[in-house]
């Protein structure tokens, strides 16, 4: 049987195989593409529903600076409900920008710096506190797109600045997949 870690790892690899020569993302030409024609937006949504609930949306805005590199803004909220505790039920929200570069038509390095305010359980008090923590994630993806204009983000990122006593993430590492158009 497949670990969870290799399951993924395949389906990355099946979606890069099939989509390996498909276009870039956008195609910018010249400077005089106006920039509401060089905007996309997109972002992620996950949700995970009974004894543990979960609900994340994430949605971002990014333009094209050049045909190979874009940037944009996002704000992330999710909601946190685990059954099993008695006050299991937390919200995370902030915000984040981030750059993206294009090496190869669908393979993309990342950068990101994101800060989110969540509740943090303090080992001293031995109580939750609302705290924000900063995170820089570096990575790159695939892109697999949809069309001329849309497609899906397969990221994987890893938090530099990672406090395993002050992140709303459990490990330095993180998978998402998102959408754009």
């Amino acid at each position: 049987m497949l670990s969870l870690k290799n399951k993924i790892l395949l389906v990355f690899l099946l979606v890069f195989s099939m989509h390996f020569a498909a276009n870039a993302q956008r195609e910018i030409y010249s400077d005089s593409i106006p920039f509401k024609d060089r905007l996309y937006f997109g972002g992620n949504f996950g949700m995970q529903f009974g004894t543990v609930t979960l609900l994340d949306i994430s949605p971002l805005v990014g333009v094209m600076i050049t045909p190979k590199l874009s940037s944009g803004l996002g704000i992330t909220y999710q909601y946190f409900n685990d059954k099993r505790y008695y006050g299991g039920e937390s919200s995370s929200y902030g915000g984040r920008i981030f750059t993206r570069y294009n090496v190869l038509p669908n393979i993309f390095v990342h950068g990101e710096y994101e800060r989110l305010n969540f509740d943090n359980y303090n080992l001293l008090t031995d109580e939750f506190e609302r705290i924000w923590a900063n995170s820089l994630f570096l990575g790159g993806g695939y892109f697999a797109p949809f069309g001329p204009r849309g497609g899906a983000n397969f990221t994987f990122l890893y938090n530099v600045l990672h406090d395993n006593l002050r992140s709303p993430y459990a490990e330095p590492y993180v998978i998402r997949v998102g959408f754009v158009l």
